[in-house]
């Protein structure tokens, strides 16, 4: 019988179990994320304002998910340059993917995509400031499992409006993944 299931519900164990999905122990495997360049004046006051928005806005009341995609993700994006060719933006990306005995199913959609030239660049879950950022993760993941290019890395973002969390997938034999350490908007640096 044929067990659907939202990916907003699914676990990491279930991945794990269905999916054959396994967390990198190399330190190698995800270098990437830790490869960050000088930002530019005009970049880190754009950050600035991103950061003065996000703080003066959840004062008054938590950030629901929606008010986190507008007043911290877009910016971002923007700023990053995933608004201007060669890329694309979709939002609500319905996606489904199933265990290898079909006996599972996770269907769901993407809050965000960002595509180039039909490759998945980046899987984009964003979550209200009231969840841990990590909340977000097997939903993320379960996402990536379904890129159209999986002999390429897939490289994910997990944002709740305070915290970042990059994610990187590699499907092989058994898909393998790894995460930086959580990015917060409160810090300086």
């Amino acid at each position: 019988m044929l067990q659907t299931i939202p990916a907003r519900d699914i676990s990491l164990y279930e991945l794990e179990e269905k999916f054959g999905l396994q967390l990198a122990t190399d330190t190698n495997f995800f270098p990437e994320w830790t490869e960050i360049q000088t930002l530019a004046d005009g970049e880190k006051q754009a950050i600035a304002r991103v950061k003065s928005n996000y703080l003066n806005l959840n004062k008054h009341r938590l950030i629901s998910e929606e008010a986190v995609k507008m007043v911290v993700l877009s910016p971002l994006l923007d700023l990053a340059g995933f608004y201007q060719p060669p890329f694309e933006i979709e939002t609500e990306t319905s996606v489904e993917i199933s265990a290898e005995d079909e006996s599972f199913l996770v269907k769901r959609n993407i809050d965000v995509l960002v595509i180039q030239k039909r490759f998945w660049v980046f899987v984009i879950e964003s979550k209200s400031s009231k969840f841990d950022v990590m909340t977000a993760l097997p939903q993320a993941l379960a996402y990536m499992l379904d890129s159209p290019n999986p002999t390429q890395p897939t490289f994910g973002l997990l944002i709740n409006g305070r915290e970042f969390v990059f994610v990187k997938l590699i499907q092989q034999e058994h898909p393998c993944y790894a995460r930086s350490d959580a990015l917060s908007i409160e810090r300086d640096s």
